[in-house]
């Protein structure tokens, strides 16, 4: 839709004609129609503003992104402004349905994979068994013909395995594709498909098996424990001049809120507020122009030049709490990767070396509340897991261990950017709240 629209622009120009143009999701405006090849003189995304209808003002619609974008507009007359609100309505009622279909889409096929895993855990527990049958039909001495049985039943059960493998891992494929597209390196050889051979039941050949299906047993208890770490610090790849990726951080962020559930979702509903609330805005000031907001210095330096930096929800503001937040629960997290299985005590030394010296005696005593509700090292592990009993597994510590291994490091590195960012211009702030 196109035509114009009346647009205030100050208090001494007052109400000025433009000419408007929706298209795509977004409104953009020319001085005038005949100006249009000159390019636009600002524009708004639909789907991340606000459309507000004037209560008195009966042909006066605002568009507003808080804190950053208000568009004040007014069309000819009644009629002509509830063309536009049809129009604009339609434009993010679209967009959000969008982001709706592709929400429910990630949502189904987590619980797919979560299926999958389900079922790739029956049978490996089944490889087990029929491996230990046929150690105790050697030790028996059974004949030939029973040992050929049994062969062909782990020979049957691994076929299955790796069908079950193959579609979980197309399931997974098909979600992130779009997000994480991943390929094989130039001159990469291509992977071939995994076919089970033959079993021979040889003492080297039943132990080899036993091996390597508790290995892929370890590998499905560390997978379920990491599930909701789909996107993982340590899979981001940061620009060449060391700029972190805006989505992939955010998304990477999004992916450990659940850890605050499993510390206690009530009592520390206040603090997951305030982390994803932080998330929000700078999701938001991305959604903004994504092509223009590619890495978060990016954003930063945009906010510098236009003198916002400092101002009140600001993006910069929201990522300097996101980024304390972050670090809270990086060195939480430092302290069960040493082996400390005291939560209440981990997540007090974590607090105190991070956030606590921003926090007023008010938030201190939030927060003093929550963790004297903090779970159990027993109770916040089984919490990790999806299948109950898990925790209990042999490779449950270690494999937990090894993933934080890699994943910690990721995330200081990000942090330690961010941090000589914030010194290099001067936006650290030792306000209390």
């Amino acid at each position: 839709m196109e035509g114009i629209l009346h647009k205030w622009t100050n208090y001494i120009s007052g109400w000025q004609p433009r000419w408007f143009v929706l298209d795509g999701g977004t409104l953009s405006y020319y001085d005038s129609q005949e100006d249009a090849w000159k390019g636009c003189k600002g524009s708004i995304k639909i789907s991340v503003c606000e459309i507000l209808v004037h209560s008195t003002d009966i042909t006066r619609v605002d568009l507003t992104i808080p804190g950053e974008q208000y568009f004040y507009l007014r069309a000819i007359n009644a009629a002509e402004r509830q063309k536009w609100l049809v129009a604009l309505g339609t434009a993010k009622a679209c967009l959000t349905d969008n982001r709706t279909r592709r929400e429910k889409e990630l949502q189904e096929n987590t619980e797919a994979i979560k299926t999958k895993m389900s079922e790739l855990r029956l049978y490996c527990d089944l490889l087990l068994k029929q491996v230990n049958k046929i150690k105790d039909s050697e030790e028996r001495g059974d004949s030939a013909e029973a040992g050929e049985d049994t062969g062909n039943m782990v020979k049957s059960t691994c076929t299955t395995f790796l069908k079950t493998l193959e579609e979980c891992m197309h399931i997974a494929n098909h979600t992130f594709s779009s997000d994480m597209v991943s390929q094989s390196p130039p001159g990469s050889p291509p992977v071939a498909a995994i076919k089970p051979q033959k079993v021979h039941c040889s003492g080297v050949n039943y132990l080899l098996l036993e091996y390597i299906i508790l290995n892929i047993s370890s590998c499905l208890y560390l997978f379920h424990l990491f599930l909701f770490v789909i996107f993982r610090f340590s899979d981001i790849r940061l620009e060449d001049d060391r700029g972190i990726p805006t989505q992939d951080f955010l998304d990477s962020c999004y992916a450990i809120v659940p850890v605050l559930d499993k510390l206690g979702s009530t009592v520390f509903a206040p603090v997951k507020m305030d982390f994803v609330g932080n998330i929000k805005k700078i999701n938001q000031k991305w959604l903004s122009d994504p092509n223009s907001f590619p890495t978060l210095q990016s954003i930063v330096l945009h906010e510098l030049q236009t003198a916002t930096a400092q101002v009140r929800n600001s993006a910069t503001e929201a990522l300097l709490w996101l980024r304390r937040g972050l670090r809270f629960l990086k060195e939480f997290l430092s302290e069960v990767h040493s082996g400390e299985q005291d939560i209440h005590g981990a997540l007090n030394n974590a607090y105190g070396r991070t956030l606590r010296q921003y926090h007023g005696w008010v938030v201190r005593g939030v927060f003093a509340l929550a963790l004297r509700a903090s779970p159990s090292y027993e109770s916040f592990t089984a919490a990790l897991v999806s299948q109950e009993g898990d925790q209990l597994k042999p490779g449950f510590t270690s494999g937990m261990r090894r993933d934080l291994s890699v994943y910690l490091p990721a995330m200081e590195d990000q942090l330690g950017i961010l941090d000589d960012l914030y010194d290099e211009y001067s936006l650290e702030s030792d306000e209390v709240v």
